[in-house]
């Protein structure tokens, strides 16, 4: 690789335990550093949850990660990768699909591509954002294979339009090949078969590039601690101001990766504005949908009543393709639908004429957000209706005993029906609060308050029925009240300011980006509507990205 990118090291090892072992080859891609020094930079940040303990993870030896495939990454020189850029930095899946159908572009070289950016940047200390932990080793020769389907003539007009592209995975979700960890030091050897939506993804041609991190356990395990940070793969960072603004969680590596073209696009998971989050902050678009339309089966669980994967991408377009992907009838989700709401695929490229688009814009937001407030009148401008309205007061208690019982159960149900009980010794939330209180400076850096939260949770069966019921209903009124009323398609909201009155309606939300604040730091435009209305949101989406294009590459990561 080149000097100026990485360090590199060979280390020839003779070995001589036998007079057939021949020399082995060790390649040294990264060395661990003292993060010291980064740390106390951040004693004094003015967001306290960014006044970091460590950095780089503990145990995460980046080498086993990166040495793998280094000798195909190590093929690619720079004047290659420079003119691979223009073909797919920042450019949507179309576009791609279209230059590998005019032979402009191959499916290995797109797939070298995306490695080799990942190399050049997460090897480098300066320039890491702690987000890759895991590549698919096999992920170059499937791309030949590819390839060779291709010279072979198999008709591209009967493939998914993900068909070939590389996509990174949050590591909470199943994939055979490589460790899903949560995040956690105690699921650090969880081998596992494909979840439902990996198999989704891969019965329509995506190729898996690898797993990126996550806040640890979903965020659902310290209270007030650095959201992106997992004693598995350290803290990651925001591209667009490491150390200096927040990554959003708990898709935090999803919404890097995808903000640094790292990948076509990423899959994360959401419980309550766990993709709306790390996708506002990193200027990317993610889609929490409604509850059911994506199958969970295979992910690691804060709440059956709750979770839901998601798309995260470079542009809307991308968005409704991904989604369109991971769609299907699982019957091992009791939340699963058979329906898959037909027009998902076609809404990312037909957007909603904006005369014919009616939103409600909440008025304390226009009141104390200047952004939003300007956003909402271009969007007058532009021909949309616009009502503003106060949502009504409704009650959230009780909110997180749904996480707290939920999880309690439903990852003893994950532990049993996925984890190898040979390797993976905890079963339940009380073995792993033993597990980290073992070695609590490296497990639990941040200590695990949530977790002994849900030990101490006495909530009834009954009462938790009562409380969901109630939530559902108060999440629905807080929105429908206008949407009723004034026929709204949508109400539009600020990054995930209201991620949990729609993760108790279990209603869709979909987030773009709307600019930067003066400080560069992201902000982005959220579209709530009621259960499945994912194909109007995305044409919605679609028409305001393509009036308003405001995502704009990290300035770091733009070669």
């Amino acid at each position: 690789m080149k000097k100026h990118i990485l360090l590199i090291l060979v280390i020839l090892l003779s070995a001589c335990k036998s007079e057939q072992e021949s020399k082995k080859v060790e390649v040294i891609l990264w060395i661990p550093y003292n993060d010291s020094i980064e740390v106390a930079a951040n004693n004094n940040h003015e967001n306290g949850r960014m006044q970091y303990k460590l950095i780089q993870s503990k145990v995460l030896d980046k080498n086993e990660v990166f040495a793998p495939l280094y000798d195909e990454v190590s093929k690619l020189t720079e004047s290659e990768y420079q003119k691979l850029i223009p073909l797919v930095l920042e450019q949507d899946i179309f576009t791609i699909r279209n230059h590998i159908k005019e032979d402009r572009l191959t499916y290995e070289n797109l797939v070298l591509f995306y490695l080799y950016r990942i190399y050049k940047y997460e090897l480098n200390n300066a320039t890491t954002l702690n987000t890759v932990i895991a590549l698919n080793k096999d992920v170059v020769e499937q791309a030949r294979e590819l390839d060779k389907q291709n010279q072979m003539g198999v008709a591209t007009q009967i493939q998914h339009p993900i068909f070939g592209m590389p996509i990174l995975l949050k590591d909470n979700i199943n994939t055979l090949g490589m460790k899903t960890t949560a995040g956690s030091i105690a699921l650090m050897d969880n081998e596992v078969d494909d979840s439902f939506i990996v198999q989704q993804l891969k019965k329509n041609g995506a190729l898996i590039l690898g797993k990126v991190n996550l806040s640890e356990w979903a965020y659902f395990l310290c209270s007030g601690c650095p959201v992106g940070y997992s004693a598995y793969g350290g803290q990651t960072l925001n591209p667009y101001g490491r150390r200096i603004f927040e990554t959003g969680g708990s898709s935090s590596g999803s919404g890097t990766a995808v903000s640094a073209n790292y990948a076509v696009a990423a899959v994360g998971t959401e419980t309550s504005g766990s993709i709306l989050s790390p996708s506002s902050q990193n200027s990317v678009v993610g889609l929490k949908p409604t509850i059911g339309l994506l199958s969970r089966s295979g992910i690691v669980p804060i709440s059956s009543t709750l979770d839901t994967p998601g798309p995260m991408t470079k542009n809307v377009k991308d968005n409704a393709i991904l989604l369109s992907a991971m769609l299907g009838y699982d019957k091992l989700d009791s939340a699963s639908v058979e329906d898959n709401y037909p027009g998902i695929l076609s809404a990312g490229i037909h957007p909603k004429v904006f005369s014919e688009i009616k939103l409600g814009a909440i008025k304390d937001l226009m009141e104390t957000d200047s952004i939003y407030k300007e956003t909402v009148q271009n969007l007058k401008e532009a021909g949309a209706t616009i009502i503003e309205f106060t949502p009504p007061e409704v009650s959230m208690d009780g909110f997180l005993s749904i996480l707290n019982i939920d999880m309690r159960n439903d990852l003893k149900t994950y532990l049993k029906e996925y984890a190898n009980p040979d390797v993976i010794k905890v079963t339940s939330i009380e073995d792993a609060v033993a597990f980290n209180n073992a070695d609590s400076l490296v497990r639990i850096p941040y200590g695990q308050a949530l977790f002994e939260g849900i030990l101490t949770d006495s909530t009834t069966t009954i009462e938790l029925e009562q409380i969901k019921n109630n939530l559902e209903k108060n999440g629905r009124s807080f929105f429908d009240a206008a949407i009723n009323a004034y026929n709204l398609d949508a109400v539009i909201s600020i990054n995930n300011y209201h991620a949990g009155y729609a993760a108790v309606a279990k209603y869709p939300a979909l987030t773009v980006p709307m600019g930067y604040k003066p400080s560069g730091e992201p902000i982005s435009l959220t579209f709530i509507g009621k259960q499945f209305s994912e194909a109007s949101l995305l044409q919605i989406g679609k028409a305001y990205e393509e009036k308003f294009p405001n995502r704009i590459i990290p300035s770091d990561y733009q070669n």
